[in-house]
Order: structure tokens, then sequence, then C-alpha cells
């Protein structure tokens, strides 16, 4: 499951800019990718002042960071729709210009991860994955992504 850590300065992001970063990054990545909405999963940090350097200065700015670590597998095609994706999503969302936001992706090998108690799925692979899983939990987790 993709997870995304989104970095900000503290008071930079409200309460709706969360949850509206939270839905555009989740419709983005399942627009994508194909997976069920519920596999995304979206952390908010936020930096207090004077933690947060950017050129080895306090950052001075509205900037936005987004850190996504996906499942390895997919297309380099596929790779550059998702980030340029989030990137605006999360912008649109945030209220901040594109140039403030700045998003990484990192890929991990699926079967180094372990979620819902189960090992991941390659990509592609996720309804196999769902199916097989126990019906209250899978039935749980058709909620969550609803």
């Amino acid at each position: 499951m993709p997870t995304y850590t989104v970095t900000a300065p503290q008071g930079r992001l409200s309460a709706a800019h969360k949850g509206d970063i939270a839905a555009a990054i989740t419709r983005v990545h399942h627009t994508v990718t194909g997976a069920p909405g519920y596999f995304a999963q979206v952390i908010f940090t936020d930096v207090a002042p004077g933690n947060y350097f950017v050129g080895g200065k306090p950052l001075v700015g509205d900037q936005v960071h987004v850190h996504g670590h996906i499942r390895a597998g997919r297309t380099v095609e596929d790779k550059d729709r998702l980030i340029t994706g989030l990137a605006q999503a999360v912008a649109d969302a945030a209220g901040a210009p594109r140039r403030e936001v700045w998003v990484y992706l990192s890929e991990i090998v699926p079967r180094q991860m372990v979620e819902f108690g189960q090992v991941l799925p390659e990509p592609g692979q996720e309804a196999a994955w769902s199916a097989a899983m126990p019906a209250e939990e899978g039935e749980r987790l058709e909620r969550i992504g609803a």
C-alpha cells in the first residue's frame, strides 16, 4: 500500500486542507494505478518553526513536501503520471503554487511489506489479494475505500 507523508510548516495546512489533500492523493493514486482507494495512506507532519531548512537556511515560503512510498513494479509512464498528478492535485488542494509542492516517490518491493496482516501483492494483483482475505476484513476495507 502506498504511504504518503505530507510535510509542511506548522499552521500551513488547515484541517480542511489536510482532508482535501488526503482525498486528492487517494484519487490520483487510484486513477493512475487502479489500486483500491483503501490502499492509500496519508500521514501529515507539521514542522515547528526553526525545524525546516532548505539550502542550509530556515525555510522561507509555503512549501509542501510529499514523500510517497509505493510498491515497485509500476511502469515509467505510470510513475510519471503519478508524480505529476500528485504535484498538481496537492497544489490545488493546499491552495499553493505548484512550484511550492515537492513530490518524491520511493519504491519498495511488495514482498517486503505487510499490511492488514498480509504480504502485499504485486501491482495488478490487488483484486486477488483482496479476495483472499477473510470476508470480515475484506468488507471492512471496502467500507474504508467507499
